[in-house]
């Protein structure tokens, strides 16, 4: 599912690399995107829906989301009118697949230039070794979809029960909007239990709810509690507590100390973009979306619009290359993901290859010339480490 943008050109690259790590596999196409809803009304068509629910594996691109006003607009004057409403793809698929578990790995390779460093006390600079893995509750929070403009009067009459509502009685019903955070002690139970067994695997030293209970008393309140419970059954991974406000002050202050972090949707998905910041941003940014019986991997990065009439291609294809990777560990076949892990590692720390992201100039046409990898060089350059890395060589 190439979806929009770039994600035409860098899902392509990872292919490449999956088939020359001898991954045995046929690539199904699967229609999803902007192009889809301005002409059929549905950016997740339901044949696509049908492919997934047949195969249970997905690598997906990128997608371009809009508000729903600009939405609304670009659909089709013979749709317009006729009660289509845009909806995320990606968000739809883990709603009706129960993707509820989010792996996002926040992992340094030594070498990348666009590393977190930090200035030492007697002077100098220090780079920490990030090596974070975030799990972000998919389903529920304030990605549910449960809301409202000018919500209908069941729904104003329960919200006005509550006495912190008041200040907002009188407000028109069209100058209303309310998005609802829900929380389940199921949900919540699933992503933390997840979350400790990784660090259980893996031998990460602990694990950090990452929420807002003192505010949040009860959505964040219930996530806290119910981690609490199940790191009961995980003796020797201590549970650490933090608000997202504050995690997101500490994180660039002993970004080190931190292993894995659990956390509801939305504070989840700033964590760990937040975290991909210090391991050079979302060109580095992969993710896997998991449930019972279907698996969907894709990089965190947009479908950058900006960047997709160029030619040739200029984007790192890495995070995309990072999700192949995260899919073979997830089919068993963990040598052939530390064979592209392990070359990825070796042409980081080279430097000899970098596209404009690592090089910190601009993207552009004019970054070719100033000495940028286009996309297909870069997977190139990996491709080619890939015949000569050992297993075990890419970043812990």
């Amino acid at each position: 599912m190439p979806g929009d943008g770039i994600g035409n050109q860098v899902l392509p690259e990872a292919i490449r690399v999956l088939d020359a790590v001898g991954f045995d596999a046929t690539y199904v196409h699967g229609d999803i995107g902007w192009e889809f809803w301005k002409s059929e009304g549905n950016a997740l068509p339901d044949r696509t829906i049908a492919l997934l629910e047949k195969h249970k594996l997905g690598l997906f691109g990128a997608i371009t989301s809009k508000p729903k006003k600009e939405a609304d607009t670009e659909l089709a004057p013979s749709l317009k009118g006729k009660g289509y409403t845009y909806y995320s793809p990606i968000v739809t698929m883990r709603q009706r697949f129960n993707l509820d578990i989010c792996v996002r790995p926040c992992v340094g390779f030594s070498g990348n230039p666009l590393n977190f460093i930090r200035k030492k006390v007697g002077g100098g600079f220090e780079e920490p070794q990030v090596n974070v893995v975030v799990f972000r509750q998919n389903t529920e929070g304030l990605y549910c979809g449960v809301e409202w403009t000018n919500p209908p009067a069941p729904v104003r009459q329960a919200l006005e029960s509550h006495p912190k509502f008041k200040p907002f009685k009188d407000t028109k019903g069209e100058d209303l909007a309310i998005s609802v955070r829900i929380i389940t002690r199921r949900g919540a139970e699933g992503i933390c239990r997840a979350a400790f067994e990784h660090a259980k695997k893996y031998g990460y030293k602990n694990v950090t709810i990452c929420e807002k209970p003192n505010v949040l008393r009860e959505t964040s309140g219930m996530m806290e509690e119910v981690a609490k419970q199940v790191a009961k059954d995980y003796a020797g991974i201590p549970l650490w507590s933090t608000n997202i406000d504050a995690q997101t002050m500490w994180l660039t202050k002993n970004p080190e100390d931190y292993g894995v972090i659990v956390a509801s949707n939305l504070f989840g998905d700033v964590i760990s973009d937040a975290f991909a910041g210090l391991v050079g941003g979302l060109g580095f940014a992969a993710s896997g979306n998991v449930g019972d019986e279907v698996a969907v991997f894709e990089p965190t990065h947009g479908s950058a619009p900006k960047y997709a009439e160029l030619y040739p291609p200029i984007v790192n294809p890495i995070a995309m290359i990072l999700s192949a990777a995260m899919m073979l560990d997830y089919v068993g076949e963990h040598d052939k993901a530390e064979r592209v892990r392990g070359a990825i590692a070796a042409v980081v720390s080279e430097g000899r290859v970098r596209t404009y992201d690592m090089m910190r100039i601009p993207g552009g046409a004019k970054s070719i010339a100033q000495g940028a990898a286009t996309t297909t060089q870069m997977a190139d350059a990996i491709l080619k480490k890939m015949e000569s890395v050992k297993v075990g060589t890419a970043a812990d």
